[in-house]
Order: C-alpha cells, then sequence, then structure tokens
C-alpha cells in the first residue's frame, strides 16, 4: 500500500476570477494550517455541494494534520469529518438529498457499495473507501462536496454544533459499545473522557452498563460522574487497573485514550472472559499485550472502526430523543491552530466545534 492516499481534488492555490470559500487548509505536515481562499470544486456525479453550518475537531484531525500515521493524506488537503450544513447543489441524477436538506458528512465519505463488506453490512470495512477530511477535502470550511449517498439527514431536533461531534465522537463510541457487547449489570471502563468518552459514558449507561471512567484530569471525571458514570479512576493519582480490580474487574473496557499505555491498562482491568475494545489509534502504534494471560482469562480483543449510516440515524435518534448530552464549545475557524493546541494539553472538557 502507498503511504499516502490518493487525492481527490486538492486544494490548489484559487485561479484568478473563480469562485472560492474560506477553509483552513494543511499545506505541510510539519507547519500549522492555513486559513484561506480555496476554489471551489466542480461536483462529480454523485456529489453535492453543503453550506458547513458547523465542524467538530476530532483528534484524527490532528493526526491527519501532522501526518502521524502510516498511510498519510496528501497535502494541501482540508481536514474535517463531522461536518454538518445545508445542501446547497447536488450533480445531475442525485435523488438521496435535496437542496435544503441538513446533513452530516462523516469519516466514511464514499464506499463501493457492492464488496462482501459494504452488502454485509460493514461499509467501514470497504477497501475502496474514501474518507472525509485525509483524502476527500473535509468541512473545516464555508462549504465541503461530499458524496450523497454517504451524508446522513440530521433529524430537525438536532441543533448542528450537537449534530457535529454525533458523526464522529457520538457514532464511534456508540458502535463500540455495541461491539463491546454491554448488557445491563456489566462493568465498562471507558478509558479516556474527552470527545468521544464522555458519549461512550452515556452510551454505556443508556445500553445498562455500570459505568468506570478513567482519565488523568479531575474535571473530565467530574464531567463523566455528571453523565452517568458510577465510578472514577484519576490514572494520574492511582493506578487504574488496581482500582478496577478492586470492584471485581471490568466486563468490557473501551479504549479512548491516544496512548498506548492506557491501553495495556485497559487490558490490566479486565475481569476473566472480558473484552477490551481498540477505539483510539495513537501516533504511537505499538501495545505490549502478554500471549499466554490472553489465552488463559480468555480474553477477547477487537477493533471498532467509527461505525455505518445506521448506527449514525440511529445515533442522532437517541440525541433527539434527549438521551445524550454533547458537551461542546464553539469557535471560530480562524481559530484552528490554538484549538489543535488546547485538545493536545487537555485544556478542552470534551470537544471544539467550528461555527460558520
Amino acid at each position: 500500500m502507498s503511504s499516502t492516499l490518493p487525492h481527490e481534488a486538492p486544494a490548489a492555490a484559487t485561479p484568478a476570477g473563480a469562485a472560492t470559500h474560506l477553509a483552513a487548509v494543511v499545506h505541510d505536515f510539519e507547519a500549522p494550517l492555513r486559513v484561506e481562499q480555496v476554489a471551489r470544486r466542480e461536483l462529480a456525479p454523485g456529489q453535492v455541494r453543503v453550506a458547513v453550518e458547523a465542524c467538530g475537531l476530532c483528534h484524527t484531525d490532528i493526526h491527519a494534520a501532522r501526518g502521524d500515521w502510516p498511510v498519510k493524506p496528501c497535502p494541501p488537503f482540508v481536514p474535517g469529518h463531522e461536518g454538518v450544513g445545508r445542501v446547497t447543489e447536488i450533480a445531475p441524477g442525485v435523488t438521496e438529498v435535496a437542496v435544503g436538506d441538513r446533513v452530516a458528512m462523516p469519516w466514511l465519505g464514499y464506499a463501493c457499495g457492492v464488496c462482501d463488506h459494504c452488502v454485509s453490512g460493514w461499509e467501514t470495512l470497504c477497501l475502496e473507501q474514501q474518507n472525509m477530511g485525509y483524502s476527500i477535502d473535509g468541512a473545516f470550511g464555508e462549504e465541503a462536496v461530499a458524496y450523497a449517498r454517504y451524508v446522513v439527514a440530521v433529524p430537525d431536533g438536532v441543533d448542528p454544533p450537537d449534530a457535529a461531534p454525533l458523526t464522529c465522537a457520538g457514532v464511534t463510541t456508540y458502535k463500540a459499545v455495541k461491539v463491546a457487547g454491554t448488557r445491563s449489570s456489566d462493568l465498562v471502563a471507558v478509558f479516556g473522557v474527552g470527545g468521544l468518552g464522555h458519549l461512550a459514558v452515556q452510551y454505556a449507561a443508556i445500553a445498562g452498563g455500570r459505568v468506570i471512567a478513567v482519565d488523568i484530569h479531575d474535571g473530565k471525571l467530574e464531567l463523566a460522574r455528571e453523565l452517568g458514570a458510577e465510578f472514577t479512576v484519576n490514572a494520574a493519582e492511582e493506578d487504574p487497573v488496581a482500582a478496577i480490580q478492586r470492584l471485581g474487574g471490568a466486563d468490557q473496557a473501551i479504549a479512548l485514550a491516544v496512548s498506548p499505555k492506557a491501553f495495556e491498562q485497559a487490558y490490566g482491568s479486565l475481569r476473566r472472559g472480558g473484552t477490551l475494545v481498540f477505539v483510539a489509534l495513537p501516533a504511537d502504534n505499538e501495545v505490549k499485550i502478554p500471549i499466554f494471560e490472553t489465552v488463559l482469562n480468555g480474553i477477547t480483543i477487537v477493533g471498532s472502526i467509527v461505525g455505518t449510516r445506521t448506527d449514525l440515524r440511529e445515533v442522532f435518534a437517541l440525541h433527539a430523543a434527549g438521551r445524550t448530552r454533547v458537551i461542546r464549545e464553539t469557535r471560530s475557524l480562524t481559530d484552528v491552530n490554538q484549538a489543535i493546541d488546547d485538545v493536545e494539553a487537555g485544556r478542552v472538557p470534551a470537544r471544539v466545534v467550528f461555527a460558520f
């Protein structure tokens, strides 16, 4: 596999007289993003143009902007895969949405629709997929272009600044709880209470689990308690493995902190027969797991990658019904580089959302 992904239409220099819109662009993995005017792209068959109302800042956007992962995006490109906005233009033949519809533009921006993965409900495993804000220019801008078949309608009762984090942080953790198999009375450890973790706490509680929230910031642990966590552990002050084992061990542990050490602690927190769900994608791509204990204790380790369009519809339905809260703060796109610094330093309670 190539070390960089093909990019369908780079955010290149703007020709004189061309229609433009403001966007935050990655030109170099070693440099800050530049907020600048970029040329409006023509719609390809099956695509729609969306006037962006809000877009969340996910840690994946930071990894993309810095080229942290083995398969890298190709600069120049526009990050952003939690975009929500109104459809303003559709390509000829598009029937899935209409002009004026409010839609979300998730990480899965395109899939082939015909492979075994796509037809069996696992479109997120499609080998032909393209991803918003990675191989397709994303929603860190006033407008974005997406494939009509892979956007998801946002219910009228869900505000755009709430819908934006639900488009990735929400659907990713909702799917992780599904994959974990959480049932009523299960003890569920959520490692990392941030943009994803504060939603994972809620979904695990909705599934009936008794939730243990693990983080290194007291403020985030207090938030977790407000959102339904029964137990909290500050991993900077005590060993989370020992603390959780004193409770009997976790039936499931969901690893959301971008640190291999947190993954290893999540593993150690499990009771016999427990399940560890890998979700976060740290830049350091290695974790040490013992074979002997995994076999003898009947441990399951499973990866969970975002969620499907069906999962996202369910996430929106839960939020519209008042079952979840999104903790976020809105900022201007011109603040993008400071926002990235604040997220990495843990100065953001949960999610930053750029509002347009």
